[in-house]
Parts: structure tokens; C-alpha cells; sequence
């Protein structure tokens, strides 16, 4: 009778942990699934023709899985907001007005003939762009990317989670159209450099007259043209 007992309560024992391992196991394929499926919203948002950016930053500012997933989920969302972040800077220096102001009469009027103001501005603004693409770059690398799961001290099925399901597409992602934009710009912008230091290193050599910019100095003259040029 002793011995049925033990073994009556050694059964329940292992059915217990049977039971308590499958609450588990059954507990994470769940929170895999779910943290799958956040994965795939955030793809759809972020390749929407519109992306609303409230809501992609709404998403990215919510976590939805638990556990070690939760840090998982955190990591990448983590990317991707400074991501965001980076494109948006972009996005806000090509968009600036004032670009399109330098070399115009308004500005020759108002900042000439030092130009002191579009000098500081020029150089701000191109050293501004290239370190916007060299962190875009440096976004995309894989060891960046890594670097937000690492920080985590995760187990490795993780680690793998993370690189086999979000930085193995990661490079696919990178749009050089980007890299292009910048780098167009920052040539306009180094073009507009010269065209005001030829203005101010030529003060005597033109002036403003009835909203029109009148050179004394044919070179002068010439070399301004052939820069205005270059810009088209």
C-alpha cells in the first residue's frame, strides 16, 4: 500500500510538472507568435505609400509581448526609433526654406556683402548632412544593429530570434536614394559656398541695382555665370 501510495503521489508530481512545463512552453510560442506578428505590422506601416508616422510612432512606443520577448520587442523598436529619428532629420534639413534663399537678390541684399549669416549657415548645414549620412550608413550595419539585442544579456534562441527575424532583412531596407539626395545637396550647397565667397572676395565688382545683381567686372561676371550654371 506504501509503495502505491508513493507512486500514486510520484505521479502526480511528474504530471504537475508536465503540466507546469506545457503552461510554459505553450506560454511562449504565444508570445513568439505575438512579437512575429508586431514584426509584421511595423513592416506594413513603415512601406505604406503615406506612412502616418503617428501611428508607426505610436506602435513603436508600445510593447505588446512580455518576458524576454518584451526585451526582444524592445531592442528592435529601439532601431527603428532612432531610425525614424535620423530620417527625419534628413527629411527636415532637405526641406529647409532657407536652402533656397542663399543665392537669391532678398539675400544678397540683406546679408551681402560679408555673408557672414550664409557662410556660418552653408557650413552648419553641410556638416550637419554629413554626419546625418554617415549615421544612416552606420544605421545599417550589422553590428549596430546587433548592438540593441546584445545590450539586452539575452540567451542565445534570442539573440537568433532577433538576427533571423529582423537583421537579416535589415540591408534590404536601405534606401540609396537617400545617400543620393544628401550627397546632391551637399554639392549644391559647396557650389553656393563658392558663388558667395566670388561675392564676397569681389565686393567692389557688383552690386544690387533695381533688384537686379549688376557686375563691374567682366571675370567676375563670368565666373558667377559659370557657377549659376553648374547649379542647373
Amino acid at each position: 500500500m506504501k509503495k502505491k501510495k508513493i507512486f500514486i503521489f510520484i505521479g502526480l508530481v511528474v504530471l504537475i510538472f508536465i503540466i507546469f512545463i506545457g503552461f510554459w512552453v505553450g506560454k511562449d510560442l504565444k508570445e513568439e507568435k505575438k512579437l512575429l506578428e508586431v514584426f509584421d505590422e511595423i513592416n506594413l506601416l513603415s512601406n505604406e505609400e503615406n506612412i502616418d508616422i503617428e501611428k508607426l510612432n505610436q506602435k513603436l512606443n508600445t510593447i505588446e509581448t512580455s518576458g524576454d520577448y518584451a526585451k526582444v520587442e524592445e531592442a528592435f523598436k529601439s532601431y527603428l526609433k532612432d531610425l525614424l529619428s535620423n530620417i527625419t532629420d534628413i527629411i527636415n534639413v532637405l526641406d529647409d526654406e532657407q536652402l533656397t534663399n542663399i543665392l537669391t537678390i532678398e539675400n544678397y541684399k540683406n546679408d551681402g556683402k560679408e555673408f557672414l549669416e550664409s557662410k556660418e549657415y552653408l557650413e552648419k548645414t553641410i556638416n550637419e548632412l554629413e554626419n546625418l549620412k554617415n549615421e544612416y550608413n552606420n544605421l545599417f550595419d550589422e553590428e549596430k544593429v546587433l548592438s540593441y539585442i546584445k545590450s539586452k544579456n539575452l540567451d542565445d534562441y534570442y539573440v537568433d530570434l532577433y538576427k533571423n527575424e529582423f537583421v537579416k532583412d535589415i540591408s534590404a531596407s536601405k534606401d540609396e536614394a537617400v545617400i543620393d539626395n544628401i550627397n546632391t545637396l551637399i554639392s549644391i550647397l559647396e557650389l553656393s559656398q563658392k558663388i558667395i565667397d566670388l561675392l564676397c572676395e569681389n565686393k567692389n565688382a557688383w552690386d544690387i541695382e533695381n533688384e537686379n545683381l549688376v557686375f563691374y567686372d567682366d571675370n567676375v561676371a563670368n565666373k558667377y555665370e559659370e557657377y549659376i550654371n553648374e547649379l542647373e
